[in-house]
């Protein structure tokens, strides 16, 4: 299992036997209300097996008898930052990993009783900071992202944890290293820059409107140098907000979505703006594969996007694909200047490959030939 952060190796067990259709009880699988109702309760009436089940085999407890002043409570990746510092403290302390949920709330009072003070290490929002409060007398004193002995916001890190714990900088690190910004950027020869450059051109001399867009390598586009759109919220949302920018009177609206991210959920939002010809041309980046996410293949392939819009109702005379190449930016930007004067809906498809999978394509090739030669 692998994450932008961390990463651990799983156990694959064998797939189990698949169960036949006809001995399946499926009566609770339409909620209805009547049903969700029942389904609601059964799930309560669980919660103890569950508890159980999370105690016995996630959630470990250990008692330190000689430190009753610290115990530290862990989840997730706030357990490696903790173990990698331990050594370096004088008295261990007790330690409670809460490893799924339910919470282990006997084992969560048990350490309360043990110790004075409780640190909690997670990851992200206070969940287990805030619900030990709710389970423990106002006595016993639960420290964390709350009580800022963690930052409030951003990563848990090794060296937050190691401040957290009354630590001081490791040997050799007497004062913190400045590390230069890095910010992320997009490829050297990505498609997308190719895009944006002939977008941004398109509108130097018009009135400044908008650029909406969405998720994907796309939105490192907000960041200099191109700073080229204005907007990212959630998968989709390009189209919808560009459509509602344009009801609202403004002008020119341009919503830059993915081709990945257009098959996923531009879709619906597209057929809103087709149904109503609003007033904005679409822009859909096409690299032919889910790129930020390891260079998969998208669901249809750019040949059959064309057809896809054409069949959603996009005027043809409107409905253009173009190669997001540098030696096509004059004639990109000619055509996304039309487009945009036009008062209706339009849809320019840019494509070429992701330099990534490119990359990645040219290497599984040569070594496809290396093996047969």
């Amino acid at each position: 299992m692998r994450s932008t952060h961390a990463a651990a190796e799983l156990p694959v067990a064998d797939a189990p036997e698949p169960v036949p259709p006809n001995a399946l009880d499926t009566t609770g699988w339409t909620l209805l209300p009547a049903l969700a109702r029942r389904r609601w309760r059964s799930l309560l009436e669980r919660q103890p097996e569950f508890l159980q089940y999370t105690t016995e085999f996630h959630n470990t407890l250990m008692l330190a008898q000689a430190n009753r002043s610290l115990g530290i409570v862990t989840a997730g990746v706030g357990r490696n930052y903790y173990l990698e510092n331990r050594d370096d403290l004088e008295r261990e302390p007790s330690h409670l990993h809460i490893g799924a949920y339910p919470l282990p709330v006997e084992k969560i009072r048990a350490l309360a009783r043990h110790v004075h003070t409780i640190l909690v290490l997670e990851d992200g929002y206070p969940y287990i900071e805030r619900a030990i409060r709710g389970l423990l007398p106002s006595d016993v004193e639960v420290l964390g992202r709350e009580t800022s002995h963690l930052p409030p916001d951003g990563e848990l890190t090794p060296d937050t944890v190691r401040t957290a714990l009354g630590l001081t900088s490791r040997i050799g690190l007497a004062s913190p290293i400045t590390v230069p910004d890095r910010p992320p950027q997009l490829c050297a020869g990505c498609p997308h820059t190719d895009s944006f450059t002939a977008l941004h051109d398109a509108l130097a001399d018009l009135t400044k409107g908008v650029v909406t867009s969405d998720i994907g390598c796309y939105a490192l586009g907000a960041l200099p140098p191109l700073r080229a759109i204005e907007t990212c919220v959630c998968m989709g949302a390009s189209i919808g907000m560009a459509k509602g920018a344009s009801d609202a009177g403004v002008r020119p609206v341009v919503p830059t979505i993915g081709d990945s991210t257009f098959l996923h959920s531009g879709i619906p939002p597209l057929i809103d703006a087709i149904a109503a010809d609003t007033d904005m041309t679409v822009v859909i980046l096409d690299n032919d594969v889910v790129a930020m996410t390891g260079a998969q293949p998208t669901v249809l392939p750019s040949s059959r996007l064309r057809a896809v819009l054409l069949g959603l109702g996009v005027p043809e005379a409107h409905c253009h694909v173009v190669s997001a190449h540098p030696k096509q930016h004059d004639a990109n930007v000619a055509l996304l200047r039309r487009e945009i004067a036009h008062p209706g809906l339009s849809v320019v498809v840019a494509v070429r490959e992701c330099v990534e999978a490119l990359r990645m394509r040219k290497a599984t090739a040569k070594q496809t030939t290396e093996v047969t030669a």
